[in-house]
């Protein structure tokens, strides 16, 4: 029986991660419904990996070939990813990123769009969300998917609503020229499939937030996609766009995985077009919320998105991970009428969409989550204590 966090297609699937070995650190490896393979032969890092030309085919010829030796099986592996009854003598796999930047775009959604203008026109109090929702989308409207960002059409509506006194910095970047691409976390912060995922125990109003994250290397070639789990804080946002920061970047707030899989003849941009993702969160008091996000209503395109993040003026020498934005925003009440859904420590969120798999994480506060402890030093003191492999060139 192929394993829930898979990809329906897994058998044709080309799949990389990063597995946790112990005693040994962080290993770059492919994933098949059976088994866990050592890449260390192709790269000692995802971002190495990654930068290889035609990294698909030479991960497939690597894998085929039998020069990549099995780790463990790849149950094993994943049931051994849940926190917290994970076991720390046995493998699990991390988040599938590692030296990459950890970038992010906002607002690239109308569905989003407007749920943003809300929190800034209810300065982050949940209470006030539907009598402001009411009113935002009185003046603005909810049909706003036709206005191409940057266009003629979104600079006379801009006008418009100058006039009407509900222009909003989240439909500058909404609407307007340029998008919105923020730091989401910093390399190596990402947890994976199975981890805790955090929130600010000072937050009252928070959401996940389901996203393809498209993996990129230093060249700006996207070649391959992924999940995430944009974790936010809408009230701290809500106050004030200066608490962006504060509102994204917790320990264990950012969630990729399970796997990156690689672009290649069975998967590519074009999938990731049509890509239908799923939200479910259930609650450990019996509470269910469901939800979805479709790539195909994006506002901008995203290649358009990646070519913002990086380019002529904005190099990523190890590469870029690249969250897209989600048409998802909750508004479903939790905890009494009026007051929307926020999260309770206990959630279990998971986030899927056929061809990517399932990215699976339970909710905690980010005091109590596991310390974010193995960074870049870490890891290169690993690579060197372990004896350099020799690079075999694939066929």
């Amino acid at each position: 029986m192929l394993n829930s966090h898979l990809p329906q297609d897994a058998h044709q699937a080309l799949l990389v991660g990063r597995l946790w070995v112990p005693h040994a650190g962080a290993f770059v490896v492919a994933v098949t419904p059976q088994h866990v393979l050592d890449l260390s032969g192709l790269a000692t890092t995802c971002s190495a990996l990654l930068d290889l030309p035609d990294v698909a085919a030479r991960v497939h010829d690597f894998v085929n070939f039998g020069y990549a030796p099995v780790l463990c099986s790849t149950d094993q592996a994943l049931d051994n990813s849940n926190e917290p009854q994970r076991r720390t003598d046995a493998p699990w796999f991390m988040a599938p990123c590692d030296l990459q930047a950890v970038k992010a775009a906002g607002v690239t959604f109308v569905a989003s769009m407007l749920e943003r203008v809300i929190e800034e026109q209810a300065r982050g109090d949940a209470s006030r969300a539907e009598a402001v929702r009411q009113a935002v989308v009185a003046v603005i409207g909810d049909n706003l998917r036709s206005v191409v960002p940057g266009s003629e059409q979104a600079a006379q509506l801009k006008q418009v609503l100058l006039a009407q006194g509900m222009w909003s910095q989240y439909l500058e970047v909404g609407i307007g020229p340029d998008a919105e691409i923020f730091t989401k976390s910093q390399p190596m912060s990402a947890v994976g499939c199975g981890a805790w995922v955090g929130i600010h125990p000072a937050s009252q109003w928070n959401n996940p937030e389901p996203e393809i994250v498209l993996a990129t290397n230093s060249r700006g070639e996207v070649v391959g996609a992924t999940l995430g789990n944009d974790v936010n804080l809408r009230d701290f946002e809500g106050r004030s766009a200066l608490l962006l920061g504060k509102a994204k970047d917790n320990n264990a707030s950012c969630a990729i995985g399970p796997f990156i899989r690689l672009f290649d003849a069975q998967f590519g941009i074009d999938d990731v077009r049509q890509c239908e993702l799923s939200l479910e969160v259930k609650g450990p008091e019996g509470f269910v919320m469901q939800g979805s996000s479709s790539l195909s209503q994006i506002s901008r395109d995203p290649l358009d998105l990646v070519h913002q993040a990086m380019g002529k003026y904005h190099q990523y020498p190890d590469g870029m991970v690249l969250f897209l934005g989600t048409m998802f925003a909750p508004t479903q009440d939790r905890h009494g009428p009026g007051q929307g859904f926020t999260h309770v420590v206990g959630d279990v969120v998971s986030v899927s969409t056929p061809k990517l798999g399932t990215l699976v994480n339970q909710v905690t506060t980010s005091d109590i989550a596991t310390p974010w402890t193995y960074g870049l030093q870490a890891l290169m003191r690993d690579l060197s204590k372990r004896a350099a492999p020799n690079q075999v060139e694939s066929p």
